[in-house]
């Protein structure tokens, strides 16, 4: 199994480098694991509680789950991957089946700030973005795929994101063995990976 790690900030793109790698890939070869799944359950914590937790902390990351179900998927045994709710800032009750796949890509802006998920990784792309676009991206995903306001999204930038990013994801540029700068037309990094992927399931 090859286990490819996607990072970068919020808005970067990742989503973007991963369907651009998949979509040359045969989907039973494959396998996706977003960060985003595996945030701490706060079902103990009121919803107003909930929405006061700074989720760009590492700590705001079920690291020790990840790690368990990465070791699962490397044994060739299924696992049932947590679904979260960003309404509800909070996991769901249901779960998704995920088999072992010759390829798993797990992506997520915090997931390079963790060692032993780090040594997990046969791959660690860093999907660099400007700023400026990053949040633009967020602004539009939040305010339509979130159900967020344009001030709560902007507080949150400000008083959270900026500073998570330049304290903890940024940094971990340094960890990546590709940085794929995402200006939308950026093409050769990401047949670089398939190739490299191409050659390991080969």
């Amino acid at each position: 199994m090859l286990i490819i790690g996607i990072a970068g900030g919020t808005g970067c793109g990742k989503t973007t480098v991963v369907n651009q790698i998949i979509n040359e890939l045969p989907d039973e070869e494959v396998g996706v694991i977003s960060q985003d799944s595996y945030y701490n359950d706060l079902s103990h914590l009121s919803y107003e509680e909930r929405i006061n937790i700074n989720f760009d902390h590492p700590r705001a990351i079920d690291f020790d789950l990840l790690t368990e179900h990465l070791g699962l998927l490397k044994k060739g045994e299924s696992i049932k991957q947590p679904v979260y709710s960003f309404p509800e800032h909070n996991r769901t009750k249901e779960t998704i089946l995920t088999p072992p796949r010759k390829v798993m890509i797990v992506e997520g802006i915090l997931i390079l700030t963790n060692p032993k998920i780090r040594d997990m990784f046969d791959i660690k792309i860093f999907v660099h973005a400007d700023s400026d676009e990053r949040l633009i991206r967020r602004l539009k995903r939040d305010i339509t795929e979130r159900g967020r306001d344009l001030d709560e999204v902007l507080d949150r930038y400000q008083t959270t994101l900026k500073p998570m990013h330049n304290q903890f994801i940024e940094p971990t540029k340094e960890y990546a063995d590709i940085i794929i700068p995402n200006n939308k037309y950026n093409t050769v990094a990401v047949d670089i990976v398939r190739t490299i992927i191409n050659e390991k399931l080969a």
